[in-house]
């Protein structure tokens, strides 16, 4: 049996499009006509992911497109709506052309007979392995409308997570932006202005004010070589990243660093507690849960002693016992675990939990923030100050020998 993408007309000369399992051509002519069918056109029909180019060669579509899919989905799904039916409005909404093509393909896929798992497990670079595992346990729990819902919840939070962060972040990256952009003014107009200054003054520089016009000149005649290192640098950095050994230790970097290594730490323990309760509060059996999670860690150093720790879980120690060997949480998150163990409800626990977690987060984040905003206004004052000692100091000292 081969799959065919056909056009054809009814009897009232109305063009439909879909797709149809048959032998041969000659096979999907006749059951057509069965359905009073006239076939115009087909070509054989693969349902395989388009093309990336336009998602810059990701394949990916954007989270907050998932997020609206998933919302729309569940409540769909809450009013009885099929899922066939579902995904033929949900192909028809405001989503990216590329997204649009992607549900299509699924809606073919189902409507055609396969599972809606099935169908989205076909497009593992569109959806996260979280999601689609989701899906999974969302039919074979029988309870896909909770598990559409529970996914737009968790990936609101996650996204309302990232975006917090990325606001925390931007006032320093902003004073670093404008520290580079001082450097820049200052070496490419004041230092030479005072230069030309002193030299129709006789003045010989030296000390700071020397060391200061040593730097301008070295930026200045070796400008193109900076820049350029500093290309080949990120290039090279690119490229490590994209090795599975780059990826690794940048994520153990992560982890070490000053300052955002508590912030690491306690965005992957929300995610943990926030997934983990997700994936038991749906149904799946605790292995399989063990398994699914690790993709939402989203630290490689952290998902392979995370790994670890599950197989002594399996081999029959408590999860209490095993996390606390490997030091992946903080100690609140071992004390809610032992609780749900203790009482069989471990899904109700974190599920509860959850928002502390995002709290420790923001907390976490905002003390980091006020730690670097003062050492960045220190950097550029030092910065500042340091220059304007080294360019002025000998005009002061040439107008008190005037004086």
């Amino acid at each position: 049996m081969q799959k065919f993408k056909y056009t054809a007309v009814n009897l009232k000369k109305e063009k439909i499009k879909g797709t149809f399992i048959a032998r041969d051509e000659k096979d999907l002519v006749v059951q057509l006509a069965n359905q009073g069918l006239f076939l115009t056109s087909y070509a054989p029909y693969s349902g395989t992911t388009p093309s990336a180019f336009f998602t810059w060669g990701t394949g990916k579509v954007e989270l907050k497109e998932i997020t609206a899919f998933c919302r729309e989905f569940s409540i769909m799904l809450n009013t009885h709506v099929p899922i066939l039916d579902c995904l033929n409005i949900l192909r028809k909404q405001q989503f990216s052309g590329y997204f649009k093509k992607i549900i299509k393909i699924i809606h073919e896929d189902v409507k055609s007979g396969m599972l809606l798992s099935e169908a989205i497990d076909k497009h593992e670079k569109v959806f996260p392995d979280f999601f689609r595992s989701m899906i999974y346990v969302g039919e074979r729990s029988g309870k896909m409308d909770e598990v559409f819902n529970s996914l737009a919840n968790y990936y609101e939070r996650d996204a309302e997570l990232r975006r917090k962060t990325k606001s925390a972040l931007a006032y320093p990256i902003m004073l670093l932006v404008m520290t580079v952009g001082i450097l820049i003014l200052m070496f490419a107009l004041v230092v030479p202005t005072f230069r030309e200054t002193l030299g129709s003054l006789n003045v010989a520089p030296s000390g700071l004010t020397k060391a200061v016009f040593d730097i301008a000149d070295f930026f200045k005649n070796y400008w193109n070589i900076v820049v350029l290192a500093i290309m080949l640098l990120g290039i090279t950095i690119f490229f490590v990243l994209r090795t599975e050994s780059g990826r690794y230790f940048f994520d153990w970097l992560n982890l070490k660093l000053p300052f955002i290594k508590t912030v690491q730490w306690n965005m992957i323990t929300a995610r943990f507690a926030r997934g983990f309760a997700l994936l038991l509060a749906s149904g799946m059996d605790l292995n399989d849960a063990l398994d699914a999670i690790d993709i939402v860690l989203g630290n490689r150093y952290m998902r392979r002693r995370f790994g670890e720790a599950a197989e002594r879980v399996r081999q029959g120690t408590s999860m209490t016992v095993a996390f606390g060997q490997a030091k992946l949480f903080p100690p609140m998150m071992l004390q809610m675990i032992t609780v749900g163990e203790k009482t069989a409800s471990l899904d109700e626990v974190l599920t509860r939990s959850c928002n502390f977690f995002d709290t420790q987060v923001e907390t976490s984040l905002n003390a980091v923030i006020s730690k670097i905003q003062p050492i960045m206004l220190l950097i550029m004052g030092g910065i500042v100050a340091t220059l304007f000692v080294a360019v002025y100091s000998p005009m002061l000292s040439i107008m008190n020998g005037l004086n």
